[in-house]
């Protein structure tokens, strides 16, 4: 029997993003996993594990294809956002028993030059077959759903649509520290407010850009390390949990599935909530920020809404920096973004956050640990991983 191996993230990158008009996903798969290689500094022969997912009648298969790869361990998980979060978890426990030794996670998409191109619409539904039948026809929209949710918190908790806006103003403020953001320039509570309506309570800025864009996040077991270019970011700990697909079976609209997922992630991991100097959500809506916060432990249950005011979430707030990158709100976000939360945490463990660099609070360090933490579907399942150096 194999011992168990410790993991690390070694290399990690971002495809071109933002407006890509002239490349295909598979493309953006491709550079974005060179990039990746290059910054771990290994050879790709030594790559025997591929994960990816929403691309190809065959996923992963197509796309390790195209990368010219031929794994001898895969993973095509797809649980919506938190897919990637799912996946590196999977990937960590395969390398720590010995199933692998260098496992790829890629993905890329064209989700705004598509809408752009005429190639497909903006995504009112997911289908309307299995439990989903019986909401479509009553116009129950994705984004419908994380409103119904949002207003169900400030019903139950007197959250405010200012506290949920406040997200949105921090997201950006933090965005505009990061060059790669798609929208920089800062926005204010009341600019937030009279957005045009969405969905009700979301105007327009609590909903997620749409962007283009690929990620790719290499891990490796512990004896390559030494042979990479860049300091490793260990996997601490992870949990998964999915939780429904109609919204007739969540118990409980103000409960997100990271309640389940977080608490593992940090018992594995040996450390609690508050020693993390940062944490990196996924962030379609603002409501998702304020009820994941609350869900992995940084606040009470109905706290979230007085956790996220005076700042707290901004880099350069004092408090726990959030989406550091500008998040899915205002950074990038090409569809399922999970796979950006881990390459921002990375690069914020390594000290290369550059203008956005998390410091942490007390003795101005670089950070030792954060979390991230992906959501599918809507609300539908969770993976939080804990990384640390």
């Amino acid at each position: 029997m194999v011992a168990r191996r410790k993991v690390a993230v070694v290399g990690v990158a971002l495809s071109d993003c933002g407006r890509v008009d002239d490349a295909t996903p598979y493309a953006l798969h491709a550079q974005a996993a060179r990039r990746a290689l290059a910054d771990a500094g290994l050879d790709r022969s030594l790559v025997d594990g591929f994960a990816s997912a929403g691309l190809g009648t065959l996923a992963p298969v197509e796309v390790a294809e195209y990368l010219g790869l031929r794994p001898t361990w895969v993973d095509s998980t797809s649980v919506g956002g938190s897919t990637w979060e799912v996946m590196a978890a999977h990937a960590a426990d395969a390398i720590a028993a010995g199933h692998a030794r260098v496992v790829l996670l890629a993905y890329g998409s064209t989700a705004r030059a598509d809408v752009r191109a005429g190639r497909r619409t903006g995504t009112l539904s997911f289908g309307t077959r299995g439990p989903l039948q019986f909401e479509v026809p009553y116009g129950h929209t994705l984004i419908a759903k994380y409103a119904m949710a949002a207003r169900r918190h400030m019903i139950e908790y007197g959250t405010t649509i200012e506290q949920l806006a406040e997200v949105a103003v921090q997201a950006r403020a933090n965005a505009a520290l990061n060059p790669e953001a798609m929208f920089r320039t800062p926005v204010t509570v009341d600019e937030v407010l009279a957005g045009p309506v969405i969905a009700d309570p979301f105007t327009k800025l609590h909903c997620c850009v749409r962007s283009d864009g690929g990620a790719a996040v290499l891990l490796a077991a512990e004896e390559y390390v030494r042979d990479c270019r860049t300091a490793p970011v260990w996997v601490l700990g992870s949990g998964e949990y999915v939780s429904h697909a109609a919204m007739s079976g969540w118990a409980d609209f103000t409960v997100s599935p990271a309640a389940v997922s977080g608490r593992p992630a940090f018992e594995r991991a040996g450390v609690r909530p508050d020693e993390m100097d940062f944490a990196e959500i996924y962030d379609a809506f603002t409501y998702m920020t304020l009820v994941t916060l609350e869900d992995l432990g940084f606040c009470g249950k109905g706290e979230g809404g007085a956790f996220v005011e005076k700042g707290r979430l901004r880099v350069e707030g004092g408090g726990l920096p959030v989406n550091t990158d500008g998040g899915g709100l205002s950074g990038q976000h090409p569809g399922m973004r999970g796979l950006f939360l881990l390459v921002e945490a990375v690069r914020q463990l390594r000290g290369e956050g550059g203008e956005r660099q998390v410091r942490r609070r007390g003795d101005g360090g670089l950070p030792r640990l954060g979390v991230v933490s992906g959501t599918g579907g809507w609300f539908c399942s969770s993976g939080t991983v804990v990384l640390g150096v």
